[in-house]
């Protein structure tokens, strides 16, 4: 497939599309390359693992669409564990996106999280795990959305797939209009963006890996609806694959 690149900020490259089963094995063959994406040693201590499905029903009394109480409690749960950052989890049906119409569907509200959340302060840099170059960037700046986002495309072993990053600062894509931008592995890629410029929501990195981005650029779906929950989470492997977060 031949791609050219695109201006403001969207880049595309020629590469094959890789598969689920691909991505998953050169990612496991490479585990000891890889760079943390947060400046914390993820296998140093226990963080914060958020239940943010029906299962927990604490979240009934809690004002999740009040971005301040909402912050709030999960702030006061991650310090009380051994590590700065809390985890929202992979391919969760969650019960989180009631605030924003952007999660409504055309037969099905869309509620499976098909990334890895890691909520830590706003500013806290963020890191580029393994090589790679820019593909593309934007700020999706609706209420729900991701706010400012990047996604970097890596190749190993003629693999090639691509990470997203979702809830950055708006200063952290200033830096990235060259059009041939190239990250070594642990190169800082942006910080973490607060809530009035990530789309509404708690300081956090939504990460997300992608096999296939079906010609999006600076953008991708990191909800499904129930119904799709397979097909999406085939084109997202686990974000756990790169993070390494013992636990999960």
């Amino acid at each position: 497939m031949s791609r050219t690149a695109r201006p403001h900020g969207q880049l595309w490259y020629n590469f094959p599309m890789a598969t689920h089963e691909q991505v998953v094995t050169v990612l496991n063959r490479h585990r000891d390359s890889m760079v943390s994406v947060l400046p914390f040693d993820f296998t140093a201590g226990a963080p914060a693992v958020f239940d943010f499905s029906s299962a927990n029903r604490e979240l009934e009394s809690i004002p999740v669409n009040d971005v301040a109480a909402f912050t709030e409690y999960l702030f006061e749960r991650i310090v009380n564990h051994d590590m700065p950052v809390g985890v929202g989890r992979y391919a969760e049906d969650r019960v989180l996106y009631r605030h924003s119409p952007l999660f409504d569907g055309d037969a099905q509200r869309r509620s499976v999280h098909l990334g890895l959340d890691l909520f830590v302060p706003g500013g806290t840099p963020v890191f580029a795990p393994l090589p790679a170059r820019l593909h593309s960037f934007a700020d999706n700046a609706r209420l729900g959305d991701y706010g400012p986002t990047v996604i970097l495309e890596h190749t190993l072993e003629d693999i090639a797939f691509f990470t997203l990053y979702g809830h950055l600062s708006r200063d952290s894509l200033e830096p990235l209009s060259a059009r041939s931008v190239r990250f070594a592995a642990g190169d800082q890629l942006g910080t973490i963006g607060e809530h009035h410029e990530n789309g509404g929501w708690p300081p956090h990195l939504h990460f997300q890996i992608v096999t296939d981005l079906l010609a999006h650029t600076g953008d991708f779906p990191g909800v499904a609806a129930p119904a799709t929950r397979e097909r999406w989470l085939a084109l997202s492997p686990d974000p756990n694959l790169i993070l390494r977060i013992p636990g999960l």
